[in-house]
């Protein structure tokens, strides 16, 4: 029993050196997509082998989006809704590698982080995690469709700083007003 362990061993080695040899012409997108938070150098490889490197097959993200079944399709037409909001079956080697690297990327301090706390938050881990997961997709499409392109997070304050300070005074007046309170501001000293 114990040689056949050694053997197997062996057998994984020879395999891990065959994989390293044949994603060596692919080392420089790897590196790219090791950049994205969650993404390491496996999920990259395993990326690269889903989806290739060929984006001018997807003219844009939302077309790799729909080919990897990670776009809802709600559609509203007269107050009706079309469509169920589920993504569909696709491919599952690529579904599951991006959601390992979504639950990696959920416990960092970047922006796929916040992105994920504040989508699970409101509608749960399961939405969140495919939100995020085409939010990975995305930066792939980006990564991979130009060579010069190169990771940049964009923070977990990211959100924070998009909120128009004038517009949040004004919301919470309204609320309150609406409440019944009389609201006069002064500013702090």
């Amino acid at each position: 029993m114990l040689a056949r362990i050694d053997a197997l061993d062996v057998d994984i080695a020879d395999l891990d050196t065959q994989i390293e040899a044949h994603l060596a012409p692919f080392a420089d997108a790897v590196a790219r997509l090791d950049q994205i938070p969650g993404v390491g150098p496996t999920a990259a490889a395993v990326i690269i082998a889903e989806v290739g490197l060929d984006m001018t097959r997807f003219p844009t993200p939302a077309h790799l989006s729909s080919w990897a079944r990670f776009a809802a399709g709600i559609r509203e037409t007269a107050g009706r809704k079309k469509g169920t909001g589920a993504t569909g079956h696709g491919d599952r080697y690529l579904a599951r590698v991006l959601g390992e690297a979504v639950v990696g990327a959920s416990k960092t301090n970047t922006f796929l982080g916040e992105r994920y706390r504040r989508i699970a938050r409101r509608r749960g881990k399961k939405k969140a995690i495919v939100a995020v997961r085409r939010s990975i997709l995305v930066i792939v499409w980006y990564l991979l469709q130009d060579d010069a392109v190169h990771f940049h997070d964009l923070g977990p304050g990211y959100y924070d700083s998009r909120i128009n300070p004038e517009r949040k005074k004004r919301n919470h007046i309204r609320e309150l007003e609406a409440l019944g309170y009389k609201v006069t501001l002064e500013p702090a000293a």
